[in-house]
């Protein structure tokens, strides 16, 4: 979604960038209101969650918006195209995550066949099928609330016999606030939001329903988009209006989140990102050429995120 007037709009994005991003951070915006100001654009929705559950944090706009995408999911050259073409670029985010800590002495790098995932608003199944085929894989719980598309990622999922074994690959339509926490010292060795945060309302409290899901030694990966002038040019003018690659109305840029604001965030969280465990990666995508990687380009748009839990001492 563009900004309802395009010159206010860069006004503000021009002041959001001369401060310091945590004044305007989503991770803050639940907490206060700014009426006046058009990059907080959703204040109204996220002091005021017109969800019936009070704590959950599922936007029902967004749940309407995918619901309507469900059928499409997974065609490779349909409105889900780009989520096609990122995949193999989570996959290795995620090798490069693990790969940073499996070399520490404090850090047992975790047996073959002995992963577990939850992949949280997994949508069509994309990622989640993906990872259940990995052999180092146990097993993969994926999570979301829109009923619709995880009927599409369940009979998707049927193609393959292998997916059926049990507990490979599980479907649950519900949100992170009604999935059951694991007990102590349980929890999963990958949690992944990818295209996830930028849909939630209020980021943080959806993070703190997350964070217990992490098994100590584990990661939370997700993908994101930053809020800035470039992201909003990019990825609401060129990729929704212009090119027409993404469907109009997929991204609200008042929500996308900065990769400074999640490292900020986690850095006052005892117990994650220590010992080098926290991890950035921008990426673009190229017409023609498909999503490239950017070294330092977090700012652009697009980035992957990454942040270890520590290990329990």
């Amino acid at each position: 979604m563009k900004p309802q007037n395009p010159a206010r709009a860069i006004r503000s994005i021009r002041t959001l960038l001369s401060q310091n991003s945590c004044h305007n951070s989503p991770f803050q915006i639940y907490r206060r209101r700014t009426p006046n100001s058009q990059c907080l654009s959703t204040t109204t929705a996220l002091h005021h969650n017109p969800s019936p559950t009070p704590n959950s944090t599922v936007d029902p706009t967004e749940v309407s918006h995918f619901n309507a995408l469900a059928s499409s999911w997974w065609d490779p050259h349909g409105p889900s195209r780009l989520l096609h073409l990122m995949n193999p670029l989570r996959h290795d985010f995620i090798n490069q995550c693990r790969s940073s800590t499996s070399t520490s002495t404090s850090t047992p790098t975790p047996r073959v066949h002995n992963l577990r995932y939850l992949d949280i608003g997994c949508g069509g199944g994309i990622f989640a099928e993906s990872a259940a085929r990995l052999p180092s894989t146990h097993s993969v719980t994926a999570i979301d609330p829109t009923p619709a598309v995880l009927r599409i990622a369940e009979s998707h999922k049927r193609r393959d016999p292998t997916l059926c074994e049990p507990s490979k690959l599980t479907y649950l339509n519900t949100s992170i606030e009604d999935l059951p926490q694991p007990t102590a010292g349980g929890g999963y060795d990958i949690v992944t939001l990818f295209e996830v945060i930028e849909h939630v309302n209020a980021p943080g409290p959806f993070l703190e329903h997350v964070l217990p899901h992490v098994k100590p030694g584990g990661w939370l990966v997700l993908s994101t988009i930053a809020r800035t002038w470039t992201s909003w040019v990019v990825t609401n003018v060129m990729a929704e209006d212009v090119l027409g690659i993404v469907p109009k109305g997929t991204h609200e840029w008042s929500k996308y989140v900065n990769e400074g604001e999640l490292r900020n965030w986690f850095a006052e969280k005892k117990g994650w990102g220590g010992q080098g465990g926290v991890m950035s990666l921008a990426v673009v995508y190229v017409p023609g050429l498909g999503w490239k990687e950017v070294k330092g380009g977090e700012q652009w748009g697009n980035y992957f995120f990454g942040v270890r839990r520590d290990l329990e001492s």
